[in-house]
């Protein structure tokens, strides 16, 4: 199986997270925009301050991987009018594709109407432009039930709002930012994906995070993932396990 075409290589430290320099973050994400070309990997994922550098790297390469970048990340709980200009900027600075933290909170307290309101616009935004939308709704923080509620609705809304545009909005499983407690896993789990899967509809599916072997992404993909993020996308076509828990 050729993971490599499932698969989005992330780097989405800042550089206070890292502890690296302005400059230094830059040669990292470029580090992994060189892995990517090299291996054939479908997209880099990135965040929004690179979007341009890297664009413009991908064209002096002439080649077909992809730029992906994340829209109110990580905590989602930005206004719908501060994702969708972020997500002007990027579309501008040449991201392909656009990851959107769901509002999950309010979604949590019932504000269902804010929630559909920024999947539509921030959706209609990226599909006027032809790039693919993803929507995070970071499982961690999530039970079973609202896991497989709320992709429903995002595959309701979508499918009721932008019909045969589904195979261009994902569902996607976590942010890798979300601190749990226990020791629980903060990426896609097998069971989770499953109820994804199962609630999605028409939408593909994105597993991010937790993926930590060539056993694991085949799984996944068996299972009718479709794309998978992970920091250690040259390990797993490697055939060695990922390094971290992104």
């Amino acid at each position: 199986m050729e993971i490599n075409r499932y698969l989005d290589s992330t780097y989405l430290k800042t550089p206070e997270q890292s502890g690296l320099s302005e400059e230094e973050t830059l040669h990292t994400v470029l580090k992994l925009t060189d892995e990517a070309i090299e291996n054939k990997i479908f997209a880099v994922m990135i965040r929004p301050d690179y979007v341009k550098q890297v664009r413009e790297y991908l064209a002096d390469k002439k080649t077909e991987v992809k730029v992906g970048t994340v829209i109110g990340f990580h905590e989602g709980t930005y206004s719908t009018e501060e994702k969708l200009s972020e997500a002007r900027k990027a579309i501008q600075d040449g991201a392909d594709e656009l990851d959107f933290v769901l509002n999950y909170t309010e979604f949590q307290k019932g504000n269902l109407e804010l929630v559909k309101n920024e999947v539509i616009e921030a959706t209609q935004l990226c599909l006027n432009h032809g790039k693919i939308a993803k929507w995070i709704i970071e499982i961690a923080a999530l039970n079973d039930e609202q896991i497989a509620e709320i992709t429903k609705n995002i595959s309701s809304w979508i499918t009721e709002n932008f019909p045969g545009k589904e195979n261009m909005v994902f569902v996607k499983s976590s942010t890798g930012f979300y601190k749990t407690q226990g020791g629980k896993p903060n990426g896609a789990t097998f069971e989770a994906i499953r109820i994804m899967l199962d609630h999605a509809g028409k939408l593909p599916v994105k597993a991010a995070g937790g993926v930590r072997t060539p056993e694991d992404a085949e799984k996944m993909i068996s299972m009718g993932v479709q794309r998978i993020g992970t920091s250690s996308a040259k390990a797993l076509i490697s055939n060695k396990e990922a390094e971290g828990n992104y």
